[in-house]
C-alpha cells in the first residue's frame, strides 16, 4: 500500500469514529432537568450545624444527666408542610417550609476534620496531589458569568480560602471578597489624592510592560483579574454596599451582623452578581460557632435563633422583591453532629448524614427530602451525595452536571457523577 493510499484510509477511519463517538455521546447522553435561576445566595455555617438540633430533630436528649442521654437538645416546631418539623429556635424558618427543602441525608466518607470537609462540600471532590478543583461558586460564574456587566460573577463574605477558590481556572475564576458590611471591599475606591487622570497615566506607563506578558501564562490571569478589578473601581459598584439606604424596619428585621449580610446578598443578587458566599463562622456568640464542642453546645440556641432571623428574612425579602424564583438559596456545612453527647456535653462530627438546604430558585419544595433512622445517624430513604447536592444547585440555574471544563489538555466534568434531584423539578 502506498502512503497517499494509507493515509487516505486512515483518514476517513478517523473521521467514522469520530461522527460514530459523537452520534453516541449524543443519544446515551442523559437529559437533565432544567431550572429558571438566574443568582446562588450560598450560605456557609462552618464548623459543622448539628442536623439533629436544627433541621433534623429527634427524641429529647440529654446532656447534663450522668449518663448523657443521645438526642436532640431542644423541642420542636410543625412547619406549614404536615409532617415536617424543625428545631423549636427556627420558628420563623418553619412557617416558610413550602419555600424550602432540608436535604436531610447528605452525606459523605471523608476523615470528619473541618478543612477536607470544607473543600469537599465547596468543590465536590476530593483533595487531589495532581489539581487543584475550582469551588462550586468560580464553576458557575465561570459558565454563567456576572448577570450585569458593572459587578463581578463571584463575590464572598467572608475571608477567603483554597476551598472557595478557582483552582485550575485561575484567577479569570476569582472571587471579590468583604469580611465585614460596613466598609465594603478594600480596594475599589480610590485614594482620594489620585484622581482618574493620574490613575490613567499610570495604566499607560504600565501599557508596555503588560503587552510583553505571553499570553494564558499566570501573570496575564492575574493581569486580566486586575483589568476587572480596575473596570470595578468606583462609586458605581460601592453603592451597592450602603445598606443604609434599605428602610430600618428591612435592616431590623435581617437581625445582626450576619443578618446584614444576607441583607447585601439580595443588593447584590439586584445588581447582578450570579453567586454570593455568606459566612456565618464568624460570629462565635456561643463562644464556638458551629463547632459545638464541649460547652459551645449550651449556647448553641443562640447560632440558631440568628439563622432563623436571617434566613426567614431573606426568603421574605426576596419573594416581596419578586426575585425567590430566580435566586437559589443554598446553605452548607462541612458535616453534621452525632446524637450522643461527649464528656462536656458538646458534640463530635458526623459526615455519614447530615442536612443541607435548598430554597427559593423556582424549585418544587416539600419541606424536607430523605428519611434518617431515630437518631439522624442512618439514612433510611433517599441518599443524596455531596456531588448530587451541586448537581442540583447546577441544574436549577439551567447548567448541564455534566459539563466539562479543561484542566489544560484534560477534561474535568463539574460535578464528580452527580445527579440533580428530580424530585425538585417539575
Amino acid at each position: 500500500m502506498n502512503r497517499r493510499l494509507f493515509l487516505k484510509q486512515t483518514s476517513a477511519l478517523t473521521v467514522a469514529a469520530s461522527v460514530g463517538t459523537s452520534l453516541l455521546a449524543s443519544s446515551d447522553a442523559p437529559g437533565f432537568p432544567k431550572g429558571n435561576a438566574e443568582h446562588v445566595i450560598f450560605l456557609w455555617l462552618g464548623g459543622g450545624m448539628a442536623q439533629i438540633d436544627t433541621f433534623d430533630p429527634k427524641q429529647r436528649g440529654n446532656s447534663t444527666t450522668a449518663p448523657k442521654v443521645a438526642g436532640s437538645e431542644y423541642g420542636t416546631v410543625d412547619t406549614v408542610v404536615p409532617g415536617v418539623k424543625f428545631c423549636e429556635h427556627l420558628h420563623r424558618t418553619a412557617k416558610l417550609a413550602d419555600r424550602l427543602t432540608v436535604l436531610r441525608t447528605i452525606n459523605h466518607h471523608l476523615i470528619d476534620e473541618h478543612a477536607f470537609g470544607t473543600n469537599f462540600v465547596h468543590t465536590g471532590r476530593l483533595i487531589s496531589g495532581s489539581i487543584t478543583y475550582p469551588s462550586i461558586g468560580s464553576v458557575i460564574s465561570h459558565v454563567r458569568g456576572a448577570a450585569h456587566p458593572d459587578v463581578p460573577a463571584y463575590m464572598l463574605i467572608g475571608y477567603p480560602n483554597v476551598s472557595r477558590g478557582p483552582g485550575f481556572l485561575g484567577a479569570k475564576g476569582g472571587f471579590v471578597y468583604l469580611v465585614d458590611t460596613e466598609s465594603g471591599p478594600a480596594g475599589f475606591t480610590r485614594p482620594e489624592d489620585v484622581p482618574p487622570t493620574r490613575s490613567e497615566r499610570r495604566l499607560e506607563l504600565l501599557k508596555p510592560l503588560v503587552d510583553r506578558v505571553p499570553q494564558g501564562s499566570v501573570i496575564d490571569q492575574y493581569r486580566a483579574a486586575q483589568e476587572e478589578a480596575m473596570r470595578l473601581t468606583g462609586p458605581e459598584f460601592m453603592r451597592h454596599f450602603r445598606l443604609n439606604d434599605e428602610p430600618a424596619d428591612l435592616r431590623n428585621a435581617y437581625g445582626g451582623e450576619f443578618g446584614q449580610r444576607c441583607l447585601l446578598a439580595r443588593r447584590l443578587v439586584q445588581a447582578g452578581v450570579r453567586f454570593i458566599e455568606v459566612s456565618h463562622n464568624l460570629n462565635f456568640i456561643n463562644g464556638t460557632g458551629w463547632d459545638t464542642h464541649n460547652e459551645g453546645q449550651r449556647n448553641q440556641h443562640l447560632l440558631i435563633k440568628e439563622l432563623d432571623i436571617a434566613l426567614s428574612a431573606l426568603i421574605v425579602d426576596l419573594e416581596k422583591q419578586g426575585m425567590l424564583d430566580k435566586t437559589l438559596i443554598a446553605l452548607g456545612t462541612e458535616f453534621g453532629r452525632p446524637a450522643a453527647y461527649d464528656g462536656r456535653g458538646g458534640r463530635g462530627h458526623q459526615g455519614s448524614c447530615f442536612s443541607l438546604l435548598l430554597a427559593g430558585g423556582g424549585l418544587r419544595h416539600q419541606g424536607a427530602y430523605g428519611v434518617t433512622d431515630e437518631l439522624s445517624k442512618n439514612i433510611i430513604e433517599n441518599p443524596v451525595s455531596v456531588p448530587d447536592f451541586h448537581a442540583t444547585i447546577h441544574a436549577a440555574l439551567g447548567i448541564n452536571p455534566a459539563h466539562e471544563l479543561f484542566d489544560g489538555s484534560r477534561p474535568v466534568p463539574i460535578t464528580d457523577g452527580g445527579k440533580p434531584l428530580t424530585a425538585l423539578f417539575g
